[in-house]
């Protein structure tokens, strides 16, 4: 996958359904995933992406505005088309993640929000899994 896509949001949940804390920069290792974060256990979903582009797309299609912490993911890139997508490798500024699948939305998508998960489910707007390759420091701007 070759893209000039960034980082355009960064975030992490201490535990299972806090809420959620968004970040300048975090960071990620291969033993941890996000720093600080309750789901960085190594394997294949240390770490969750979503993009800019589904994400609003998911949320035209429920006609209402609403925050992509809301989807519950880590990280939220603009420019990077995450369809369809695994196996391959993403870097993230100095970090490599190996995307591991389809982060397919759950049942607490609905109560964010009714009919988000159903919203979320075409072309993977959910986002995508990784596992953690090489770890380091990302900051909200950089390259993907």
């Amino acid at each position: 996958m070759n893209s000039a896509g960034e980082i355009v949001a960064i975030a992490r949940h201490i535990r299972q359904r806090a809420p959620i804390e968004e970040l300048d920069s975090v960071r990620i290792t291969l033993e941890s995933g996000v720093e600080g974060d309750c789901h960085g256990d190594p394997g294949p979903s240390q770490v969750t992406l979503v993009s800019e582009e589904a994400w609003r797309d998911a949320i035209a299609d429920l006609g209402i505005a609403l925050p992509w912490t809301l989807r519950r993911a880590n990280v939220l890139v603009r420019g990077v088309d995450l369809f369809n997508t695994s196996g391959l490798r993403l870097h993230l500024g100095d970090v490599v993640l190996e995307i591991t699948g389809e982060n397919d939305p759950c049942w607490l998508m609905d109560k964010q929000h009714r009919g988000l998960r159903k919203a979320l489910t075409p072309r993977w707007r959910a986002g995508v899994a990784c596992r953690v390759i090489k770890s380091g420091i990302v900051e909200v701007g950089d390259r993907v």
